[in-house]
């Protein structure tokens, strides 16, 4: 049995992969503000699936997370805890960079110092990569194909910040692949795209 941390564990992604976790018998810890909503509702549906810890705490606040985090030592952490709407970054970009970029931070800091063996996995996101002006497209039956990256974006498409979301987002991805380069933790960074599915509860900011 593994040990599994879930940073923002009661949001969308976060409950699906607890989901899948619980039923396999792992232990899990959740991290979460409950801040954004619908995520109150998902923690009591996890609770029903069986047995998990649950933490309610704020990334950003860096003595909180290391009361909370410190002891766990944990094996994979999967840190899901952020501002994921782009709109909601151009309205208030210090709070989104305050989540995004402090929160990771905080953590990476804390796993270097308590749990360095600790595998992290990040959820960053396809903004980085900006409008991507420059990949040729062509239009098929059912969507455009990049002719460039058949498989889809990879690592080879050049960053490109855009918008707040896009900057904090970047800038975390990066720290969380630095901290692997200089520190030796066990890190990897998942850019994602335009993702659904069950336990997403959205909201008129949500973009």
């Amino acid at each position: 049995m593994k040990n599994y941390l879930i940073t923002g564990g009661c949001g969308f992604v976060g409950s699906n992969i607890a989901a899948r976790l619980i039923e396999k018998g792992e232990k899990v810890t959740l991290l979460d503000n409950l801040s954004r909503f619908g995520s109150s509702h998902n923690l009591e549906w996890l609770r029903g699936l069986g047995s998990l810890d649950f933490i309610q705490c704020d990334t950003a606040d860096a003595g909180a997370l290391a009361k909370a985090v410190q002891g766990l030592r944990p094996d994979v952490v999967f840190h899901l805890a952020g501002q994921v709407a782009m709109t909601t970054s151009v309205k208030d970009p210090y709070n989104d960079f305050r989540t995004n970029v402090l929160g990771t931070m905080n953590l990476l800091e804390i796993l270097r110092m308590n749990a360095p063996e600790a595998a992290l996995l990040y959820s960053s996101s396809n903004k980085v990569y900006g409008s991507l002006a420059g990949v040729r497209l062509t239009e098929e039956a059912t969507r455009y194909a990049a002719l460039d990256y058949a498989l889809g974006v990879d690592e080879r498409a050049p960053l490109d910040f855009r918008t707040p979301y896009g900057c904090s987002k970047g800038a975390a991805d990066q720290y969380v692949l630095e901290y692997a380069r200089t520190y030796g933790l066990r890190t990897a960074v998942f850019r994602h795209s335009t993702i659904y599915g069950g336990r997403q509860h959205s909201t008129f900011d949500q973009g």
